[in-house]
C-alpha cells in the first residue's frame, strides 16, 4: 500500500488543463519532490491533494482510501506553505498545540505532546518564545513542528525554502532531509529549485506544461533523461544545437550550427538524418586536452570564473556559443584568449530533437 497515490489527477480551469492525466505512488516513509518551472501545475497538483482544489478527472488515494469526497481537514495530510502561516499573536508552544486543540485533545495530554515534538526537531524549550524571536531556520522547523503533532500520514511542503537566503537554504536543505528520516514520515515537497530536489528526494517527478515528463531517483534524471526538457532542466548543461548528419547504433553523429563543428552523441530519441536536434553535455564531462576524433570542439577561453568547488572554464567555441567546463584543476595556466580543444565521451553527450522555442 502506499500513503499517497495519483490516478490520472486532472485540473482544468475552463479550456485550460493545469494538471493533464497525472499519475504517482509515493511509498510509505519517502522524501518525494515534484519539480517544475513556474506554472507548470505543480502546486496545482498538490492544492487537490490537500483538498482545496477539486480534480476535474482521476482518483486520489491516501493509505490506499480515496480521499475525493473528504474536506481538508479531514485528510491525514498536513502542509507547510512558503510563508509557513505561523500565528505571530501566538507563542510557539501556542501555534503547535492548536491543531491539537482543533481536533479535541485533551487539555491535559497537549503540554506534553508539545515538548516531544520540539524536541524532534531540535528546538526543545522555546515553547515561550515569540515567533518574531526565532530565526528564519527555527521558524521552518516550528512549521514543520505544528504539522508533525498531528501525526499525518503525508507532509505536504509548498516551497517552504523559498523565503530564505541563500546560506541558511542550503542548510535547511540537510534539515529537512534528516528530519524527514527522524520523523519517517511521507514527504511530497514542491519545487522549482532542482538542487533542492536532487538533495533531498528519493524520487523526483520533473513536471511540464501539466504533465510528468519524468520520474525517477536523482541520479537516474542526472545520467539518464528521457527528454531534452528534463535534460536541460536538471543540472547543468551545455546545449548545442545542430542537424543529424550520421546515425550508427545508437549513435549519432552532428552538424552543429553556424560553423561550430561535428560531433558525436548518443541518440537519445527517433530523430532521424537531417533533424534539428540538441546535443546536451554536462561540464563536468567536458576535458581541456588532446583533440578526438569524434567529440571534440575548438574554442578559445573566454574567461575563468572561480567560485570553489564549482569554479568553471568559459570557451567560446568556433560559432561563438559559450560552453561551459567544470575546472577540477583544469585551468592551470590557461588565460583569456587560449587556444583550447574540448574533448567528451560520446556517450555522456545526449541527442535529443529540438525543443520549439
Amino acid at each position: 500500500m502506499y500513503d499517497l497515490s495519483c490516478d490520472r489527477v486532472t485540473k482544468a480551469f475552463g479550456k485550460f488543463v493545469a494538471v493533464d492525466q497525472v499519475s504517482l505512488d509515493i511509498p510509505s516513509g519517502s522524501f518525494f519532490s515534484i519539480l517544475g518551472p513556474s506554472g507548470c501545475g505543480k502546486t496545482t497538483l498538490m492544492r487537490m491533494i490537500a483538498g482545496f482544489e477539486t480534480p476535474s478527472g482521476g482518483d486520489i488515494r491516501i493509505k490506499g482510501e480515496s480521499v475525493l469526497s473528504l474536506a481538508p481537514n479531514r485528510r491525514n495530510v498536513k502542509m507547510v506553505f512558503q510563508h509557513l502561516a505561523l500565528f505571530p499573536m501566538m507563542n510557539v508552544g501556542e501555534n503547535i498545540a492548536y491543531g491539537l486543540q482543533c481536533r479535541g485533545e485533551k487539555k491535559a495530554d497537549i503540554p506534553a505532546k508539545v515538548r516531544r515534538v520540539l524536541e524532534r526537531v531540535g528546538l526543545p524549550g522555546v515553547e515561550e518564545k515569540q515567533i518574531g524571536q526565532l530565526s528564519g531556520g527555527q521558524k521552518q522547523r516550528i512549521a514543520i513542528a505544528r504539522c508533525m503533532v498531528l501525526e499525518p500520514d503525508v507532509l505536504l511542503l509548498d516551497e517552504p525554502l523559498g523565503a530564505l537566503d541563500l546560506k541558511l537554504r542550503e542548510h535547511m536543505k540537510i534539515e529537512l532531509k534528516q528530519l524527514q528520516h527522524q520523523f519517517e514520515t511521507t514527504f511530497l515537497y514542491i519545487t522549482h529549485d532542482q538542487s533542492e530536489a536532487l538533495v533531498m528526494s528519493d524520487r523526483v517527478a520533473v513536471m511540464n506544461a501539466g504533465r510528468f515528463e519524468q520520474i525517477g531517483t536523482p541520479r537516474e534524471l542526472y545520467d539518464d533523461p528521457v527528454s531534452g526538457f528534463v535534460a536541460g532542466f536538471v543540472g547543468d548543461a551545455n546545449i548545442l544545437a545542430g542537424k543529424v548528419a550520421e546515425i550508427s547504433g545508437d549513435e549519432v553523429l552532428v552538424n552543429l550550427d553556424g560553423g561550430g563543428g561535428r560531433i558525436a552523441a548518443r541518440r537519445s530519441d527517433a530523430s532521424a538524418v537531417g533533424d534539428e536536434v540538441e546535443v546536451f553535455v554536462r561540464p563536468e564531462a567536458m576535458r581541456i586536452g588532446e583533440a578526438a576524433a569524434r567529440a571534440s570542439l575548438t574554442g578559445t577561453v573566454d574567461s575563468l570564473l572561480f567560485n570553489g568547488a564549482n569554479s568553471r572554464i568559459l570557451v567560446r567555441a568556433l560559432n561563438d556559443q559559450l560552453i561551459e567546463v567544470a575546472d577540477p584543476g583544469q585551468s592551470g595556466s590557461l588565460a583569456p584568449g587560449a587556444t583550447v580543444t574540448l574533448t567528451f565521451e560520446a556517450r555522456r553527450a545526449r541527442a535529443f530533437a529540438r525543443r520549439q522555442g
